[in-house]
């Protein structure tokens, strides 16, 4: 083990600046709390609500009909931009 001496000036400080640190980060939390992929919905999800297939749903991402996010090769829709096209689809029938 090894003993490292400060002087209480600089003990002081670096307390200090971890405090700082720890209520930035906090902060930023709480900011971005609900940003995660929770609230997300993926392909099947978004086929069985609107009753269309994996195909249909391609050629709406490819003609940007849809707002979309991919990570790898995974899709993922956010449920307030399928809400339009349930009501959409709600109208039709």
């Amino acid at each position: 083990m090894e003993i490292v001496i400060l002087e209480r000036e600089a003990f002081d400080a670096l307390i200090n600046g971890i405090q700082v640190l720890t209520a930035k980060v906090g902060c930023l939390s709480e900011m971005c709390q609900d940003k995660g992929l929770g609230k997300w919905i993926d392909n099947e999800t978004v086929c069985r609500m609107l009753r269309i297939s994996p195909r249909t749903l391609q050629y709406m991402r490819d003609t940007r009909s849809i707002p979309f996010t991919q990570i790898n090769r995974k899709f993922y829709y956010r449920p307030e931009d399928i809400r339009p096209l349930l009501n959409e689809e709600g109208k039709e029938a």
